[in-house]
């Protein structure tokens, strides 16, 4: 009784936590609490993120100080070529929509912090599919076996942070 009970609890635990992870939108704040910075190591920052299609990138900074700006091409990335962005941000907090696949090219307004290490390529991975499995467990009032399928939720990035 106690062994059926235990895997009933298990099922119910898988279930749950497939509900309450799936579909989730990740908003990552990049440099963490250091922000967009010349002194935030934004490469390691990012080395260890996935970004999909759906989610959405924080960058906060001090707009008196530094800039961002969204480059059309890698060597513009590369070259830190920042006079032909795509888009300027100024604000000082910044959001932007991960809307399509591929990879998309963020660096400081300023020329010299970007020669530093203030830069950072995106890759945008598609959305998780949702793959169903199916557990299996013993229902306790009449000890018959129970089917449920369970669709596995998104990975979540260890370090990013969920607003919803």
């Amino acid at each position: 009784m106690v062994a059926r009970v235990l895997l009933f609890v298990a099922a119910v635990m898988v279930v749950f936590t497939a509900a309450t992870v799936a579909g989730v939108q990740v908003h990552h704040v990049v440099g963490d609490d250091r922000g967009w910075d010349p002194s935030t190591d934004v490469a390691s920052w990012s080395s260890n993120r996935v970004f999909r299609v759906g989610d959405k990138i924080w960058f906060t900074y001090s707009s008196a100080q530094e800039s961002l700006v969204e480059l059309r091409s890698e060597e513009d990335f590369t070259s830190c070529d920042v006079t032909n962005p795509i888009k300027m941000y100024t604000d000082g907090l910044n959001t932007i929509s991960l809307e399509g696949e591929g990879i998309r090219y963020f660096a400081s307004g300023n020329t010299e912090s970007c020669k530093n290490g203030l830069k950072m390529p995106v890759k945008i991975q598609p959305k998780e599919q949702k793959v169903a499995q199916n557990v299996v467990s013993m229902d306790v009032a009449d000890g018959n076996v129970v089917s449920m399928d369970v669709a596995d939720g998104p990975t979540l990035p260890s370090t990013s942070t969920n607003l919803n």
